[in-house]
């Protein structure tokens, strides 16, 4: 299924966690050995420790990123720990996204799902990771994946997925529609599921992306360092995410109300900061006026293009969970967004995507707020590689990174 037939809202997976604890144990078959996302064992619909699931699951080495300490004068000022969650690049001892976004964790669960299932034709709408990351995993499949983008799409991601179309035309093939992920949306709905295709599109497959993405939260919690030794699981106190389509933001919340279940955490959750660009603000302006769902208007045009999300069916989730934690949802500019960028690699020689600098944009208002205090672990979601975005961003890199 898609959507819940009864009131065309998203769905999501549901885990026996019960039986999960009594036969995996008190942390569902976590294999801190591994160097992907797939270490959460029975945590996740397929269970990489289980033959019959393994024959299933298709990996590329995603996820399993860390959360760096970020040495930053915003940090000091607010005494508080600044990480970053940083997906764009590889590093030593951890793994790496193929396609360098966060995208790869709701794709590697998706295709997966699919294969398990016995499904061999995959659509989706994109601003361009998500495709990048379907044909990725499409082509390592061998099966079928229809991706439908803006020509407006960042020309590496638009290049990439060309790339693709034209070397494995049997598995990828690649459509553009002039407009924004709405439109590219409709296209798959009138044109490529009456064909056969599924679609995996945000929030409109039935949990699977959700699923995926839900690692980012369940690696934020799990034992590192010298919590490691007795497998102590502790969650941040501020997370920071860019949202588009927010499907980040309902995995990570769906991880810790699944860990408390299974007695890891307490009820105590991560005050949850949605940044979105102030070109497009559905969450933002839904948030301040109260209301629980959003009321879409059309998108404007920002360098922050997984932010350019005017509408989603999932943003009803994303504003509950918001207002349950404590947190808040703020906009920023292309001005601010751009200031990080060039700043932060000109002063820390570290490269932000411009929707993972639209996090960092925002620590002063969350200092105004009161919603960073003293003492807090505050995680930065830095969702993709700055290279992904070039020539856009290219003069922000003083010529080059």
């Amino acid at each position: 299924m898609n959507l819940c037939e009864r009131d065309q809202r998203p769905v999501q997976m549901v885990l026996d966690l019960d039986r999960l604890r009594a036969e995996r144990g008190r942390d569902g078959g976590w294999d801190p050995g591994r160097r992907d996302l797939w270490r959460f064992g029975g945590l996740l619909p397929l269970d990489v420790a289980d033959s019959e699931n393994r024959r299933h699951i298709v990996t590329l080495g995603e996820g399993n990123t860390p959360e760096l300490a970020y040495a930053h004068p915003w940090a000091e000022r607010l005494r508080c720990r600044l990480e970053v969650k940083d997906e764009g690049r590889p590093h030593a001892g951890f793994g790496a996204n193929p396609t360098l976004s966060f995208k790869d964790r709701g794709m590697a669960l998706t295709v997966s799902m699919a294969r398990a299932l016995g499904l061999r034709r995959l659509a989706v709408p994109t601003q361009g990771n998500a495709g990048d990351s379907l044909a990725e995993y499409a082509v390592a499949a061998d099966i079928d994946a229809a991706i439908v983008m803006s020509p407006d799409t960042d020309l590496p991601v638009l290049g990439k997925v060309a790339a693709y179309a034209a070397l494995h035309p049997k598995n990828v093939q690649l459509e553009l529609v002039p407009g924004t992920i709405i439109d590219c949306g409709r296209r798959v709905r009138e044109h490529y599921v009456p064909q056969g295709y599924f679609s995996v599109a945000t929030f409109q497959e039935p949990g699977w992306r959700t699923e995926g993405k839900k690692t980012l939260g369940l690696e934020m919690a799990e034992p590192r360092g010298d919590r490691l030794a007795e497998r102590i699981w502790k969650l941040p106190d501020v997370i920071v995410y860019p949202t588009g389509g927010g499907t980040g933001v309902v995995g990570m919340a769906k991880a810790f109300d699944e860990l408390e279940a299974l007695g890891l955490v307490g009820p105590e959750r991560p005050r949850m900061v949605c940044v979105q660009s102030d070109a497009t603000t559905p969450i933002v302006r839904a948030f301040a006026e109260g209301a629980p769902d959003i009321t879409p208007k059309p998108p404007g045009r920002t360098i922050a293009t997984g932010l350019n999300v005017a509408q989603n069916v999932g943003h009803i989730h994303v504003l509950r969970i918001i207002r349950e934690s404590g947190g808040c949802a703020i906009a920023v500019s292309d001005e601010a967004i751009r200031d990080v960028i060039r700043t932060e690699w000109r002063e820390r020689r570290f490269a932000w995507s411009p929707e993972g600098a639209a996090t960092l944009a925002v620590l002063p208002e969350l200092a105004d707020r009161g919603v960073i205090r003293e003492g807090d672990r505050v995680v930065l979601v830095n969702t993709a590689s700055p290279e992904k975005y070039l020539p856009t961003v290219r003069e922000l890199f003083d010529g080059g990174m």
